[in-house]
């Protein structure tokens, strides 16, 4: 499953993004470090449901009408505060829980409500576009600090003559969440001594950096538009190549009064509808939230999430079934089961993905909407429908 975090400065409104994606109960307050360990749930990209082109929808407790809602990993760590790398605040134990996020969320106060401390301010008295590069920096120094920590042991191991300096960073970048794939590619890119103790502090920090990019791409949530002053937005999508602008507050209200019968509403929806019986309070509180959803399209939580999966991560949707004339598994269910794999992926990927055991028995695959059989290289794409033929089935 794929793993996003949450990232920020305190009182940018991660804990309350975090449930309104899970729906988890979690402690939300206005002061710094209300999350202290780190909350873990399961949230959904959002994406189309092939039971669409069928006569008959999908038996999937994810699918809504259509809508299919596929789980990933979402979890909130400590705020972070100017110089968490050197121990500020509970950094390095925020930045020690990101080594095993595929991507982050960087949960930005677009209201500038929140000052660099992650202390309340009046709104509009701090410039959020000076927060935008504030985790990548704190990131690229916590990064580097392990590498120069164990650069010593490089050194050491440079003394053997079947020394590989490739091998020696591949072996210490994987301890910080990086895959050898990762590795081999960013090393690629650089140029730098093969001897250890030629190395400066910019080849680290280069390094250090250039990894960081690979491993943990970033997309910048700008929370609290419905009460931004107006430009903030525009200023901060000028500033990063991501920003999704969101209200995680009204994302949560929704999902509480869909939940309670008060507003016909899935999460990603465009649009939603009021059902009578609403008292006025209620009634004014949705539609502030219906105003940030026409200007942008939707809440932000949702579509904040589909980006980091489907954009930044570059994943498909792929549907393994067993009867591929019916779409459905050996209990007679259509499309129970969806997987998230990054695109290129092959069927022997997705053989893997379902059990290992389909993986290494793993013989053919069939595409079930074209009814044929498809390449081992086949590329899978978006909404792909598979039956995969294995000894293990």
């Amino acid at each position: 499953m794929l793993s996003l975090a949450l990232a920020g400065k305190p009182n940018a409104g991660k804990s309350t993004f975090y449930q309104a994606a899970t729906m988890a109960d979690v402690e939300v307050g206005n002061y710094p470090f209300t999350t202290i360990d780190a909350n873990r749930g399961v949230s959904y990209a959002r994406t189309r449901c092939p039971c669409l082109d069928r006569d008959n929808r999908c038996d999937s407790d994810n699918c809504r009408a259509g809508k299919r809602y596929v789980p990933v990993e979402l979890y909130d760590v400590a705020g972070l505060v100017p110089g968490a790398h050197e121990g500020r605040g509970l950094g390095n134990q925020f930045l020690d829980e990101l080594t095993d996020a595929d991507a982050i969320l960087h949960v930005v106060d677009a209201s500038g409500g929140t000052n660099a401390e992650g202390e309340p301010v009046e709104v509009g008295e701090h410039d959020p576009v000076e927060d935008i590069a504030f985790i990548e920096t704190e990131m690229d120094r916590w990064l580097a600090a392990i590498v120069e920590r164990n650069w010593e042991s490089v050194e050491r191991q440079s003394r053997s003559p079947e020394f590989d300096i490739d091998e020696a960073l591949t072996e210490m970048l994987t301890g910080v969440g990086a895959t050898p794939a990762d590795v081999a590619v960013v090393l690629r890119g650089l140029s730098y001594p093969g001897d250890p103790r030629e190395w400066t502090d910019q080849h680290r920090r280069e390094l250090a950096s250039t990894v960081r990019e690979r491993t943990k791409p970033l997309v910048v949530v700008a929370n609290k538009t419905d009460i931004a002053p107006e430009g903030n937005v525009d200023r901060l999508q000028a500033a990063a190549d991501r920003v999704v602008p969101a209200t995680a507050e009204g994302e949560l209200a929704l999902r509480r009064g869909a939940d309670a019968g008060l507003v016909e509403y899935d999460p990603g929806d465009g649009s939603l509808a009021v059902e009578t019986g609403v008292s006025e309070e209620q009634r004014a509180g949705l539609e502030r939230v219906r105003e940030v959803i026409e200007e942008w399209g939707g809440t932000g939580v949702q579509q904040a999430i589909d980006t980091v999966v489907y954009d930044l991560l570059d994943q498909v949707t792929v549907y393994p079934v067993e009867n591929e004339t019916r779409w459905t598994d050996g209990q007679g269910r259509t499309l129970p089961d969806a997987h998230l794999l990054p695109r290129g992926a092959t069927p022997e990927d997705l053989a893997y993905a379902v059990h290992s055991d389909i993986g290494e028995g793993y013989l053919h695959a069939v595409d079930a909407r074209e009814q044929r059989r498809i390449g081992d290289d086949h590329e899978l794409s978006e909404g792909d429908v598979v039956k995969i033929v294995s000894t293990a089935t």
